[in-house]
Parts: structure tokens; sequence; C-alpha cells
């Protein structure tokens, strides 16, 4: 999004996680993902052509090419 409002070109979007953690009960579903092919990323193509990023609106938005493996079930841990 900001690329496209200030007419840059997009490059890699990097992305930290703070306090990640895994609880004793989702390791049997987390053993099951890894386990997994990853898939092509999907490309993401922005419908409207606007220079200011807060006139954004879901709708503005398709993600193309997405392919997702089924869901895996874990126990939410409160």
């Amino acid at each position: 999004m900001i690329a496209k409002v200030t007419d840059l070109k997009t490059g890699d979007f990097v992305h930290t996680v703070g306090d990640a953690h895994i609880y004793l009960d989702h390791i049997d579903a987390l053993k099951e993902q890894i386990t997994r092919e990853p898939k092509p990323f999907p490309k993401l193509k922005i419908k409207k052509d606007t220079k200011n990023i807060e006139d954004f609106v879901f709708e503005d938005f398709e993600l193309v090419g997405y392919e997702c493996h089924p869901p895996i079930k874990m126990k939410m841990s409160v």
C-alpha cells in the first residue's frame, strides 16, 4: 500500500514477532503443520489508484493465486 501511494517499487515485507510462544497442547498440531509443503505465495492486487493511504477500503484489494492447506484445529489456550 505504501509503495502504491508513493509510486515506489515494492520490496520485501519483513515482520518481527515479539513474545512468540508455543503451548504444550499445540505441539502435535504444530508438528503436523511443519510437515506440509509450502505453497506458492499469492499476489496482492490493489484495484484502486489513490495517493492517500487512508482512502483504501477492503474492496480495493484482491488476493490472486492463494492456495491453502486444510485447517489444523488447535485448542484455544487462555
